[in-house]
């Protein structure tokens, strides 16, 4: 902790955002924080701010950054229309518990409650979408209250925190002192419970272990294959958490997500335990709560998850373990069951193997294949990110996720993540991917240019069908024929990323998506490769056709 001198407010803030660890700040500029960034422009830490071409994107960037290190993610954005665009990245942090740091620059002290320009109550706004949101109207409170900030944001089910700045408290001078770096909280199972858990799942005679949730690391995803693999136990990954578990292990079984494998949803209806490690046990894993129906199970139950208010708030657990799940994984991987799940576990897995089987092609660029040909082509740490839409059942169902954090995707279910995601994972050094559905891709598309800008080599492949095709499936369904709302008219998306500054290829068939590949691959920078894909090829196996005979 350093000794107090004089200091602005804004250098006092990114002298606390600097001591917890933080190197990179995404944002837009706005007047509203001037003084935070000039002390960004000379401070001694090299801190670095990504400004961005949409508060949204920068927000997502944060919290893709969050998902990736564990820590929170920093994005910056000014009063008003910045701080509502961010929204949807604390949404995102929300339902994905990813920690991460919303600092919003806010109207003058003296003008608060006279809904002067751009104000809103950032407390009351973001009080439903955040683990905390608070204003700073002191600043000697400011490192007080960012240490605070940060534990928050990373203790028990991690998560967003907002802070409101005034304008007129970063640009006062004071003097204070630096907290220490924050050191977040984390619940421990009781040795009670971890005695019980063991006692239940030995007894056991079709367990199914489900892994995801936030609070995870490279050491709990090497300890969950240990534990799984050394009691031959079977293992599901929750909505998008797929990477919890390298999918080549014999554990491996699939993924509980939309499109999920057949013989997987049976699994689970057959299973007579359940051992849920880190999930909330959300509708898409559960497949609406049906998947099983709460609150009460016919399966046991063993739930570990870091917020005990989260324990048996929908389902009834047997067993509610309050416990981070890295600590309960660290506390199991030593357990040594009488191996009896083998043929169980050997059954399941090789009917993920052929669910992840591409199917005869039926159109001249298979999408199965193509994403195959991607995860030949790149590394098995590639970050993948993605949005929302049809698009990525081909994704999820197709790619093998080997290492941990290596899928960056949305639980709630967010449209334009895929680009600033992947963007933030590249300019923190990871190889990255963004698989784009088209209306998905046109939300956050401008975050080429800071690709382009900052030298972020990310490859995007951008799945052009014409229409939001989640919304098209759906309508097909309900009113077959009746199409509304859901065309697109798109851009010639190479021609636009050349037009940014990156590479760009287009393919209509798989030679031509090869082709594609290969010269991405050895572009210098950013690549984008459009795919032109069959608009009837609504989701893996399903045409438009097929819905409207139903």
């Amino acid at each position: 902790m350093s000794e107090a001198h004089p200091r602005t407010g804004g250098r006092i803030l990114i002298d606390q955002l600097a001591l917890n660890g933080v190197d990179t700040i995404y944002g837009v500029p706005g007047e509203s924080f001037l003084a935070a960034l000039d002390a960004i422009h000379d401070a001694p830490h090299g801190l670095r701010f990504v400004q961005c071409r949409h508060e949204a994107a920068a927000a997502n960037m944060a919290e893709a950054a969050g998902k990736m290190t564990g820590r929170p993610g920093i994005a910056f954005v000014t009063r008003g229309p910045g701080a509502t665009h961010a929204a949807i990245g604390v949404h995102t942090a929300f339902q994905d518990s990813t920690p991460m740091l919303l600092l919003i620059g806010d109207v003058g002290r003296g003008d608060i409650g006279r809904e002067a320009f751009q104000e809103v109550d950032f407390p009351a706004m973001f009080a439903p979408l955040a683990k905390w949101a608070a204003k700073v109207d002191d600043a000697r409170r400011l490192p007080e209250l960012v240490a605070r900030a940060f534990s928050v944001a990373m203790s028990g089910r991690p998560g967003p925190v907002v802070l409101a700045l005034p304008e007129d408290m970063l640009t006062e001078e004071i003097e204070v002192a630096d907290a220490r770096p924050a050191r977040p909280a984390r619940p421990r199972a009781a040795r009670a419970d971890l005695v019980a858990a063991r006692d239940l799942l030995a007894r056991a005679e079709r367990p199914l272990l489900i892994a995801g949730g936030g609070s995870w690391s490279v050491q709990a995803a090497a300890e969950l294959r240990r534990f799984a693999e050394a009691n031959e136990l079977p293992v599901a990954a929750s909505f998008r958490a797929q990477d919890a578990l390298d999918n080549r292990s014999p554990s491996y079984v699939g993924h509980l997500s939309f499109g999920a494998a057949p013989a997987l949803a049976a699994a689970v209806a057959d299973a007579d335990l359940l051992l849920v490690v880190g999930p909330r046990l959300g509708d898409v894993t559960t497949n609406g709560y049906t998947r099983p129906a709460p609150p009460t199970l016919q399966q046991t139950l063993i739930h570990v998850h870091p917020d005990p208010d989260e324990l048996n708030r929908i389902y009834q657990a047997d067993l509610p373990v309050a416990a981070d799940p890295a600590d309960f994984l660290a506390e199991a991987v030593d357990w040594r069951l009488e191996p009896r799940w083998a043929e169980r576990a050997a059954v399941l897995r090789k009917a993920h193997l052929a669910f992840s089987e591409p199917p005869p092609a039926k159109t001249p660029l298979d999408l199965a294949r193509v994403v195959r040909r991607l995860r030949a082509a790149l590394s098995d740490d590639t970050a993948v990110a993605n949005g929302a839409g049809n698009f990525a059942i081909w994704l999820h169902r197709f790619w093998e996720y080997r290492d941990w954090r290596t899928q960056l995707a949305p639980t709630n279910g967010a449209m334009g993540y895929g680009v600033p995601a992947a963007v933030a994972a590249a300019l923190a050094g990871r190889p990255a991917l963004a698989f784009c559905g088209d209306g998905d891709f046109l939300m956050s598309g401008q975050e080429l240019a800071t690709a382009v800008r900052f030298g972020a080599p990310a490859l995007f492949v951008v799945v052009d069908n014409g229409q939001y095709g989640t919304i098209r499936m759906h309508q097909e369904r309900a009113y077959p024929g009746r199409v509304e709302g859901t065309g697109l008219c798109n851009p010639d998306f190479a021609a636009l990323a050349r037009a940014y500054g990156a590479g760009g290829w287009t393919a209509a068939d798989d030679a031509g998506f090869d082709r594609a590949l290969a010269e991405a691959l050895a572009h210098d920078g950013p690549a984008l490769i459009h795919l032109l894909a069959d608009p009837e090829e609504i989701a893996p196996g399903v045409t438009v056709e097929s819905l409207r005979v139903r």
